[in-house]
């Protein structure tokens, strides 16, 4: 493959475009952190995902600047944590991760959960419009939302989120909200979009596609992502790795192939058990 990769752009229902693959830097911490960064924007990614709990906003703006890539060609994702979600808190957090980031401003702001026990979801929502009527945001979106949850937000808002970054992948397909979301005009983010440190990597499904085509699995997996619509984020350190998972758009997957991935669904294939509707996060 060529040395940079151009990953296609998709217009959000508030006119903001993003790159429809980015670049995970959960853990990516430090100089070492930074350099990982740096090495994946000059490779071709252009949508940087990380969050307030990450604790690695600093890394992700020093990778910004050492990659040499203007700042308006980027599209960089923060998010805010569940116990800043009071209007002064969360005001705080946002300016707080803006100079973390040296940044003055984030292209898309999530809420990183609902924390539904908590009801102050919609209190964090309403100030994220008002950061983003600031400048301080371009667009702004949700983590880890049901659908109970973005129409509240709606209804009592005015205001329907731009991104849903929800869990997804193979063993955890999330076709009805992936299809309620993108009806609602919603585009759908995937995180751990590989399984994270599980084995569905070595699935033997997923390896024999991946021999079939002449893949990884990992692409195997990451283009059933691009083939469903959803926006995969995976995370690598590795300067092959993540060029490697770059390269997805000479190939692609058939419909029987598609039907045996699908095939790989598990009745709750949460890696972690972290379902939104009692599952909360500080």
């Amino acid at each position: 493959m060529t040395e940079t990769t151009l990953v296609p752009h998709r217009t959000l229902n508030d006119g903001t475009t993003l790159p429809e693959l980015g670049l995970g830097t959960y853990q990516l911490r430090g100089t070492a952190g930074a350099e990982s960064i740096a090495a994946g924007i000059r490779s071709g990614y252009r949508l940087l995902d990380t969050a307030y709990n990450y604790e690695n906003e600093g890394a992700v703006g020093a990778g910004i600047v050492a990659s040499g890539i203007p700042r308006d060609e980027l599209r960089v994702t923060s998010k805010l944590p569940g116990r800043y979600h009071r209007h002064d808190q969360a005001v705080e957090a946002v300016e707080e991760s803006l100079y973390r980031a040296g940044l003055d401003h984030f292209d898309l702001y999530l809420i990183h959960w609902p924390n539904p026990k908590q009801d102050t979801y919609v209190e964090a929502w309403q100030t994220l419009i008002e950061l983003r009527e600031r400048g301080l945001l371009r667009s702004i979106g949700v983590s880890n939302f049901l659908p109970e949850h973005l129409t509240r937000l709606t209804e009592e808002t005015g205001v329907t989120p731009s991104v849903n970054q929800i869990e997804i992948h193979p063993w955890f397909p999330q076709d009805e909200d992936i299809a309620w979301n993108h009806e609602h005009g919603i585009a759908v983010e995937a995180w751990s979009p590989v399984g994270r440190n599980s084995q569905l990597q070595q699935d033997p499904v997923v390896t024999k596609i991946a021999e079939e085509l002449g893949r990884s699995p990992v692409q195997v997996i990451l283009r059933w992502h691009l083939t469903r619509g959803t926006i995969p984020l995976p995370k690598s350190a590795d300067l092959t790795r993540q060029r490697e998972n770059l390269a997805l758009y000479d190939f692609e997957l058939t419909q029987e192939q598609l039907g045996r991935i699908a095939a790989l669904a598990r009745e709750d294939g949460r890696l972690k058990g972290q379902d939104p509707a009692v599952y909360e996060e500080f």
